[in-house]
C-alpha cells in the first residue's frame, strides 16, 4: 500500500473510529441516566475493581463493529481480551473510569487506540457525560471536536496543578510517596479516578501533567498519543512492553516534564 493510500485508509479509521465512540458514550451515559446505579448489573473483578453490563455490551458493539468495517486488524480490549496480534491492532477500554459511571461522577468516558506497525497512530476519547469528542492522528496535532487543542504554557511548578492516578498494581506506600514529594515541591495534584479523562484534560491545558505509577494500555493508549500530538513530553515503557503489560505513565508539559519527573522518581517505585 502507498503512502498516499495508508493516509486514506487512516482518514477512514478516524472518521468510523469518531463517530463510533460518540454513539456508544450516548448509549451508555443513556443507560446511566435511565437504569441508575442499581440497574447496571454490576459485577466485581477485585478490590475496588468493577465492571458492569454496560461495559461489556459497549466494547462487544465496539469490537463487531471495528472487526466488520476493518476485518484485516486485531484487537485488545479490557473486557474481552485479545485476538491474534496484527500488524494494526485496536486497543480498546469500553468505558474508563467504571468506579465514576457507577455512581453518577462526570470522570469517564470511551476510549479507542490504534496501534499499527509498532507505533501508536490514532487515539478516540469521548468524554460521555460532557458529549466531547478528542481525537489525534500521528503527526496531525490534537483535536477536541473541530478544535485543535494543545498543552498548558505553565512553567513555574509552584503554579502547576496535575492529576494524580492510584492503582492497586503498585504498592500503595509509593503512592503516598509521591503526594508527599508533590506537597513537599509545591505542586498541586487531582486525584480523579479515569486515565483517558485525567489525559485529554492534561492535553487541553487544563492541568499541567498526569501520572500513574501502572496503566494497561487500554487505559491509556489513546490518551498518550492525544497528549503527545498536543505537545506533551510523554514517559512511558517501550509500546511492545506496555502492550503486554502496561506500566508507569507520566504525561507533561514540556518545561515541566523534567522537574515533575525528578519529583516523582525520587519518590520511588
Amino acid at each position: 500500500m502507498t503512502l498516499a493510500e495508508n493516509a486514506v485508509l487512516l482518514q477512514r479509521k478516524l472518521e468510523y473510529t469518531c463517530t463510533l465512540a460518540r454513539e456508544v458514550g450516548l448509549a451508555a451515559r443513556a443507560e446511566q441516566e435511565t437504569l441508575g446505579r442499581e440497574g447496571l448489573g454490576v459485577s466485581s473483578k477485585g478490590l475496588q475493581d468493577f465492571v458492569t453490563e454496560v461495559d461489556q455490551r459497549t466494547e462487544e458493539t465496539i469490537r463487531t463493529r471495528l472487526a466488520e468495517e476493518f476485518p484485516e486488524d486485531g484487537f485488545i480490549g479490557e473486557e474481552t481480551g485479545r485476538s491474534e496480534m496484527r500488524s494494526g491492532c485496536w486497543v480498546v477500554d469500553p468505558i474508563d473510569g467504571t468506579a465514576n459511571f457507577l455512581r453518577g461522577l462526570r470522570h469517564w468516558g470511551i476510549s479507542i487506540g490504534y496501534v499499527l506497525d509498532g507505533e501508536v497512530v490514532l487515539g478516540v476519547i469521548h468524554d460521555s457525560p460532557n458529549d466531547r469528542l478528542y481525537s489525534a492522528v500521528k503527526g496531525r496535532g490534537a483535536w477536541r471536536g473541530d478544535k485543535k487543542i494543545a498543552v498548558s504554557g505553565t512553567g513555574n511548578p509552584h503554579e502547576a496543578m496535575g492529576i494524580l492516578g492510584v492503582s492497586r498494581r503498585a504498592p500503595f506506600e509509593n503512592y503516598l510517596n509521591k503526594i508527599r514529594a508533590l506537597e513537599d515541591a509545591g505542586i498541586e495534584h487531582r486525584r480523579i479516578g479515569s486515565a483517558a479523562i485525567g489525559l485529554v484534560r492534561m492535553a487541553e491545558g487544563v492541568v499541567d501533567f498526569y501520572y500513574e505509577a501502572h496503566l494497561n494500555c487500554w487505559d491509556a493508549m489513546a490518551g498518550v498519543l492525544i497528549a503527545a500530538e498536543a505537545g506533551a513530553d510523554v514517559k512511558m515503557p517501550p509500546l511492545d512492553e506496555f502492550l503486554q503489560k502496561g506500566g508507569e505513565v507520566l504525561c507533561a508539559t514540556p518545561e515541566l516534564s523534567e522537574p515533575f519527573w525528578d519529583v516523582l522518581s525520587e519518590a520511588g517505585y
